[in-house]
């Protein structure tokens, strides 16, 4: 059952907490005290709570609280969680798309000048996404090999390709919402977001005992898709050895 994250019509166009934390692949919470501290700090003003549907790793439904964001406090949020982005690049997007809403492009053309310094910025532009292609090239490569491979591979496997320890993979997953524990159980599972995303997979495999009783036994496994994407979110902490 999908949840509604983006609402559109007579009110502001708004995200929701939990979007935020799965497209951060952070758990909901801390993305909830981080607007909490912001709101508190009176950096952005604090959003309102609703209550929002939702599927748990079970596969039942659930109702939780969730902050509704508007566009800016939505980055800021961001920023605070994740370092790459700042509340200030945030204020120049709004300035680059109030100019871009003004923007004559007959002005443009009446002015050489003006032109010639269009061309220089965008042939400056091209030139640094040359460079930067060129210095993704090894990875992209990577990616494209993990992606193309065939079957599944445990995360034990998944961490001798991924150059890390074993048991650091499995911390890492279970802390960005990979894989879990039933209570009292020792098998590891996938969440079914990650399995729906054709990320994770699970084995099942019957193990016959000597007194002639089966025991099934669940395995979750990592798709050649999600190593890929595992390669590119524990880069550069992981080494890619494939």
């Amino acid at each position: 059952m999908e949840h509604p994250m983006i609402t559109t019509g007579p009110q502001p166009l708004t995200m929701s907490s939990r979007e935020i934390a799965e497209l951060l692949e952070i758990r909901h919470d801390n993305v909830k005290r981080s607007v909490e501290r912001l709101a508190d700090r009176q950096v952005i003003v604090r959003p309102p709570l609703e209550e929002e549907q939702s599927l748990d790793a079970m596969g039942r439904c659930r109702a939780s609280l969730v902050y509704r964001l508007e566009k800016r406090a939505s980055y800021v949020v961001v920023a605070q969680l994740s370092p790459e982005f700042t509340a200030r690049l945030v204020d120049r997007w709004q300035e680059l798309e109030e100019q871009s809403r003004s923007f004559d492009p007959s002005k443009i053309l009446e002015s050489p000048a003006a032109m010639r310094a269009l061309l220089l910025s965008y042939t400056e532009k091209v030139i640094a996404l040359e460079a930067r292609v060129d210095d993704m090239r090894e990875d992209v490569e990577a990616h494209a090999r993990l992606t193309g491979a065939e079957g599944t591979l445990c995360v034990t496997e998944a961490a001798k390709v991924l150059g890390m320890r074993p048991k650091d993979l499995f911390q890492w997953l279970g802390q960005h919402g990979w894989i879990y524990k039933r209570p009292n159980a020792g098998a590891w599972l996938g969440y079914q977001t990650k399995c729906n995303q054709g990320l994770l997979e699970h084995k099942t495999t019957t193990v016959h005992r000597a007194d002639g009783s089966e025991k099934i036994t669940e395995q979750v496994r990592i798709t050649p898709r999600g190593m890929s994407k595992l390669a590119r979110l524990i880069h550069p902490t992981a080494r890619i050895v494939a």
